[in-house]
């Protein structure tokens, strides 16, 4: 009876690690759809997300039963709520793709990125890529110090983020307010992936240690880890 409940908190994890993948795939192809103006790969991209709203669903389902037959405690309590949250925060993640996406589909058979800004979201979309692989990582591994180096990583997209909104108000700016409009979205779209990339990690180390991740000193983290140096070692 234990085997088969763990089995099902395996099968939680594993549900978001696959739902971290595929949101990470989706901002890889919707950043080509949109710089390449590729009405068919953008296309895909918005149909695909209906897969990562099915395995949200049959999460929540699986810990709603959990919840309910089972009455876990301590941290296995932890592992079911925080798997909640975390799906939720990849949902949001698939949606945000598929939101860079239908920009690619409505300004097709253009792209709605200039060709001096290209450069900078293809960027944007790397790193957000990049940052929900690592997320993924932090899925499987639980690896505190991992999940810290996030919030840290994400740094990387604000400074991008910030780049685009200097080139909006530069009075040099010579696209017109529609460019505008959807270069601001699309910033936002890709700062707002890395902030749930970010969540997820940050809600692993509540898993793993019981405390928030701003609350959390390299000491403990190690400690976490079982990577504290042996005393007198």
């Amino acid at each position: 009876m234990r085997d088969a409940y763990h089995e099902e908190l395996d099968s939680i994890s594993e549900s978001l690690v696959e739902m971290a993948r595929l949101v990470g795939s989706a901002i890889g192809r919707a950043t080509t759809a949109m710089l390449d103006a590729d009405l068919k790969l953008a296309e895909s991209v918005i149909a695909a997300d209906e897969k990562v709203d099915d395995l949200q669903r049959d999460l929540e389902t699986k810990a709603i039963q959990l919840l309910a037959r089972q009455q876990p405690v301590a941290t296995d309590l932890r592992i079911v709520v925080t798997s909640l949250r975390m799906s939720a925060d990849l949902e949001r993640s698939g949606d945000l793709a598929q939101h860079v996406a239908k920009v690619a589909r409505l300004r097709f058979p253009d792209s709605p990125v200039p060709r001096d800004l290209q450069a900078t979201l293809l960027e944007m979309g790397q790193l957000a890529q990049r940052l929900m692989a690592k997320a993924a990582e932090v899925i499987i591994t639980k690896d505190v110090d991992l999940a810290l180096q996030l919030e840290q990583d994400d740094d990387a997209m604000d400074d991008l983020h910030r780049t685009l909104f200097q080139h909006l108000m530069d009075d040099r700016w010579k696209h017109g307010i529609e460019t505008a409009v959807d270069v601001t979205l699309l910033g936002r779209y890709y700062e707002r992936f890395a902030d749930h990339a970010v969540s997820v990690a940050r809600r692993v180390v509540y898993l793993v240690t019981g405390d928030y991740a701003d609350e959390i000193d390299p000491v403990t983290a190690a400690a976490a880890d079982g990577t504290a140096p042996v005393e007198g070692a």
